[in-house]
């Protein structure tokens, strides 16, 4: 939620004397004012000499609250939420556009998982760069780990414009680095603080004419959680969890209630059998909508990506695209398809089913005869 102060230029019912009574009730956000005992909170209002301003103010919040309440919608008009407002954003990445039929979809949170210098923030860079040049739009992009390079950005602009017309380069190269706001963060409260005032532009942007955001980016997310993973005891551990779920469900609701791209990354781990997997643990496995694996050969400059989990693909369903990640633009070089059980029994049903149909008869006898033996 918001800080109190946030409101008060659109609310100015919402004054300094309203804060100071706020703060000598340890309440400074709109979470912390829903979280204490509203009636209890209008008694201590009654005893003050402005008693009647501060009930308003405490009225004004709360109808604040129920107006962003999301309304209730049937299939119908989900599906024509989605038809309008959940388009996909081109990442500047072919090998991934045609991976993600089209690119990153509004709506949705995308998760880059993979080891050090497998090539996530290189994408990341790739597409706020391509975002904010081809896109009516602006990026937010959230550097944890002072990883956000202008240079790179500068790179992938100038390399598709035309070296000999410098003065249409640099208006290209100017509108892209204003359509992309970086901010540094580096603990995951300082981010809790970041993306409730992100929200509370976003609102505003709703009634003005601002630039839109169009993609919000955090690299990495899980070098946020990191400087907290030393807290002893199962406390520190379900506190972590806690934080973890209240961030993935944030970013998704800024995702689904705004119509923006939420693109994170997050790092492996060694685990059974000295198998990697994505980090942050089975809390945070079920916040993506989309998940990709990128690894890179060691010494290489060739990168894979493949899918580890989609909402409108088969489980267990993976693809892989081969891709330049170091000196050249992110591009697709080999498409291969690998093969799962699931997929292979999936082949198996239907060929099954088709046999059936066409030979009935065989296909009974077949059976009667599996049944007997």
């Amino acid at each position: 939620m918001a800080p109190l102060k946030s409101l008060e230029q659109d609310y100015p019912i919402l004054d300094s004397n309203f804060h100071s009574f706020c703060a000598s009730h340890d309440i400074f956000s709109v979470e912390d004012l829903l979280l204490h005992d509203l009636y209890l909170l209008a008694a201590f209002a009654e005893q003050e000499s402005s008693s009647e301003r501060l009930k308003q103010g405490i009225t004004q919040v709360l109808s604040i609250i129920d107006g962003q309440h999301q309304p209730w919608l049937n299939g119908m008009e989900l599906l024509e939420d989605a038809q309008r407002n959940k388009h996909v954003l081109s990442t500047g990445c072919e090998g991934i556009d045609l991976l993600l039929h089209g690119g990153l979809r509004v709506g949705q949170l995308t998760e880059l998982v993979g080891p050090s210098s497998s090539g996530k923030t290189q994408v990341c860079l790739l597409a706020a760069s391509n975002v904010a040049k081809k896109h009516i739009g602006s990026v937010v992009y959230l550097d944890t780990g002072n990883s956000f390079s202008p240079q790179r950005v500068t790179h992938f602009i100038c390399q598709h414009s035309d070296p000999a017309i410098d003065q249409a380069k640099h208006r290209t190269l100017q509108k892209v680095m204003n359509n992309i706001s970086c901010k540094s963060v580096f603990d995951i409260f300082t981010m809790f603080d970041v993306l409730h005032q992100l929200e509370f532009n976003l609102r505003s942007q709703m009634q003005g004419g601002d630039c839109k955001v169009q993609l919000l980016i955090v690299d990495s997310v899980s070098s946020m959680v990191t400087p907290i993973l030393g807290g002893s005891g199962s406390q520190g551990i379900h506190s972590w969890h806690a934080l973890m779920i209240s961030a993935g469900y944030l970013l998704k609701k800024l995702a689904h209630e705004h119509n923006i791209a939420v693109l994170v990354t997050n790092h492996t781990v060694g685990g059974d059998g000295g198998i990697s997997k994505p980090a942050l643990g089975e809390s945070w496995k079920s916040i993506p909508h989309v998940r990709l694996l990128l690894s890179r050969d060691h010494g290489g400059s060739i990168c894979n990506v493949s899918i580890l989990k989609h909402p409108s693909m088969v489980e267990s369903f993976a693809s892989l695209f081969t891709m330049c990640a170091i000196d050249l633009p992110l591009s697709l070089s080999v498409f291969s398809l690998s093969i799962t059980p699931c997929l292979l029994h999936m082949v198996f049903l239907f060929l099954f089913t088709l046999f059936n149909f066409f030979f009935p008869q065989a296909v009974g006898k077949a059976a009667r005869f599996m049944i007997h033996n």
